[in-house]
């Protein structure tokens, strides 16, 4: 068998295609596409330069489109990634926590822990099972305060 640029293009397809499963953003599985597309270019014989500006086109054109549009349809529902910190906990309310290794009082945001000091008095210890509300993070600090009975 005689190896031609047909096949290095479907070998690179399938390396890309297949490394997409390290990724998971989609880009790799993109460019493998492309790289498929351009194959079949090889494959009706037009020149390397022209299979180049191919490869590009399809790379520009399918990645946005991947990262864009296709992606987000492969996201779980009700996720919003990237928002804490972004001020979208203000106002929540949350059960303090002790931190195993070291004691630490913090709460857990998003699944993260955050050592917590108090707005009003600059506590950094609080009981364990102290309800709280989230004002905003100063650092990887999350600035609470606690609630008084009236406001249970």
């Amino acid at each position: 068998m005689e190896w031609s640029l047909t096949h290095f293009w479907l070998i690179l397809a399938l390396a890309l295609s297949l490394a997409e499963v390290t990724s998971g953003v989609l880009v790799l599985l993109a460019l493998g596409m492309a790289a498929a597309l351009t194959a079949v270019l090889s494959f009706l014989g037009v020149p390397f330069e022209w299979q180049l500006v191919g490869m590009g086109a399809f790379s520009g054109i399918l990645v946005p489109v991947a990262v864009r549009w296709i992606k987000p349809r492969f996201s779980p529902t009700g996720v919003a990634y990237g928002t804490t910190g972004t001020g979208v906990e203000q106002g929540n309310r949350y059960r303090t926590l002790k931190r195993d290794f070291d004691n630490a009082s913090g709460i857990k945001v998003n699944g993260d822990f955050y050592r917590l000091r108090t707005s009003d008095t600059g506590m950094t210890e609080l009981p364990e099972g102290t309800t709280v509300i989230f004002e905003r993070f100063d650092g990887t600090t999350a600035v609470v305060h606690t609630i008084s009975n009236k406001e249970q």
